[in-house]
């Protein structure tokens, strides 16, 4: 089985970017399943729903989110209707939609988990524990898992992975917009790398445009932030995953 993981897709430009390349790479690779990070398509702070729904036409299967993602409030009606789209499962139970999803891989049932780590983020509730509790409660439910860990700090990311190594077959984590070189099999069999990078304008600053970046930190003042123009690039990472040993087999970084 082979899933691709997708960066951070930063602004509405880049969802037109995804249209005219993702199927013709799914094709050339052999994916099987496609889950991307989607919380900054949208004007950067946020999905909405039309994007959300042109990001799944455009052939991805399931978009997690994570600190922006409600940044979009007509994105509400769709989380709690639709099984593709997921929020950090540690949010509220109060808040709209669901932190975990199923999906089918060819005979296959694949548990998605979207989480949001709590250092340097929101305080919500402890990730090991929440995401302790869905695979107890989901217990028999499937066969392989995957796991979005959406956090600043590279420390937590790793210690989450570390700690699931060998209960959840794919990790990776999102929201740096800073492709790590340390993709990996760990000991247990667990694919990993510390995050994806970002699928967005390559000329910014982590997808924003330069000068409102460069303003925010020189002056401190209240600046909203807009998605760069010029060439766009995707990233993310492609997990081979042995089925009959349920293992991992290799991680590769990928660029597009």
């Amino acid at each position: 089985m082979k899933i691709l993981a997708i960066g951070d897709i930063v602004g509405t430009q880049t969802v037109e970017y995804l249209k005219e390349k993702l199927w013709k790479l799914r094709d050339s690779l052999a994916v099987d399943l496609v889950v991307a990070n989607g919380e900054n398509a949208t004007d950067i702070h946020g999905l909405s729903s039309a994007d959300a729904q042109r990001i799944l036409d455009a052939g991805v299967d399931v978009i997690t989110l994570g600190n922006h993602a409600y940044g979009r409030r007509d994105l509400c009606a769709m989380l709690s209707d639709s099984e593709a789209i997921i929020r950090p499962a540690n949010y509220p139970t109060l808040a709209p939609g669901g932190g975990y999803t199923f999906c089918r891989v060819g005979g296959w049932k694949l548990l998605v988990v979207n989480v949001m780590g709590t250092a340097l983020m929101e305080s919500l509730a402890c990730p090991f524990a929440t995401v302790d509790r869905i695979l107890e409660r989901e217990e028999g439910n499937y066969d392989f898992a995957l796991m979005d860990i959406h956090a600043e700090a590279t420390s937590e990311k790793l210690a989450l992975a570390r700690w699931f190594d060998g209960r959840i077959h794919v990790m990776f984590g999102t929201h740096t917009h800073v492709q790590t070189a340390d993709e990996q099999v760990l000991p247990r069999g667990s694919g990993y790398i510390t995050d994806l990078g970002m699928t967005g304008p390559k000329n910014g600053i982590i997808g924003a445009d330069a000068d409102s970046v460069i303003e925010k930190f020189r002056t401190k003042m209240p600046t909203r932030f807009r998605a760069a123009e010029g060439e766009i690039e995707g990233q993310g990472a492609l997990y081979d995953l042995d089925t009959s040993k349920k293992m991992v087999i290799s991680v590769k970084r990928i660029k597009f």
